[in-house]
């Protein structure tokens, strides 16, 4: 995937939550002889600093401790790590940056991280803001999250997002020697004809870069049946658009992608195109 991918940037607190996210971002980077940027992003501000110079001390010291650790942990698997600590008010601001400013192609993060009183949402308050707010792809990954190795679902819409997302999952898939499943969910019936025109269309647009491909059309909740066939087709890896007009784009916080990534066990790599 380095053709696809060339600048990773991975966004940690290296928590306990980070560790799916942190695990995926290191096998990338190893598999496509990358090197690794990463950004620990430290809450702060001279408010804070001044009226709390210990806490404040104490902060930098662990983030020193976290540095230490993630050098550690790139150097076992040979893998070259850029690390930076970006102090701000607000986390999500200071990934973003981050990305522009070096150019990433990808940011790898975390899903959510410590419970509290925004537990209730499916994916992390920090997150979401960086999958909206990013100028790239975003890879959100669970705690428990591994790198792919079966079949690369993307979920997709008979739109020009839709095309996008396909030639994007189809070379991911071929980079990684993976079959590829389509699917589209459509509302009701009366759309199926279309829609299946639209998935045998994308089949045969992948089949000439090697890739096995398959595809159908699910009626229905579009996260919940966009789920049903991640697991019956047995895919560890979904990709899907972030924005346009489609129920699969429109709405990162509370929308069907907000669900998907919240609620699917394995990798979800959202694309933003410009």
């Amino acid at each position: 995937m380095a053709e696809l991918f060339s600048r990773l940037l991975l966004a940690t607190e290296h928590t306990e939550f980070d560790t799916g996210a942190e695990t995926v971002a290191m096998d990338l980077a190893q598999r496509c002889q990358l090197p690794l940027a990463t950004v620990l992003p430290l809450v702060s501000n001279p408010e804070y600093e001044a009226l709390a110079p210990q806490l404040a001390a104490r902060a930098e010291h662990d983030a020193a401790t976290k540095i230490a650790q993630l050098r550690a942990q790139a150097d076992a698997v040979g893998v070259t790590i850029a690390l930076r600590v970006r102090r701000g008010e607000e986390p999500y601001c200071e990934i973003v940056q981050e990305a522009r400013e070096q150019g990433s192609d990808l940011i790898i993060i975390r899903r959510r991280g410590k419970r509290s009183f925004l537990a209730n949402l499916l994916v992390g308050e920090m997150v979401s803001k960086v999958v909206a707010h990013a100028p790239c792809h975003v890879l959100i990954v669970p705690r428990e999250g591994c790198m792919w190795r079966r079949r690369v679902l993307a979920a997709v819409e008979p739109t020009a997002q839709g095309r996008q997302v396909v030639a994007t999952a189809a070379a991911v898939a071929a980079e990684c020697g993976l079959p590829l499943h389509l699917v589209c969910v459509v509302a009701s019936e009366e759309e199926r004809q279309p829609a299946q025109a639209f998935i045998n269309g994308m089949q045969d647009q992948a089949r000439p870069a090697g890739v096995a491909a398959q595809g159908e059309v699910r009626t229905g909740k579009p996260f919940t049946e966009i789920l049903a066939s991640v697991t019956s087709s047995g895919s560890d890896l979904i990709v899907m658009g972030s924005r346009g007009d489609s129920r699969i784009g429109r709405a990162l916080v509370g929308g069907v992608a907000q669900k998907v990534m919240g609620l699917s066990e394995h990798p979800v790599l959202v694309l933003h195109f410009k």
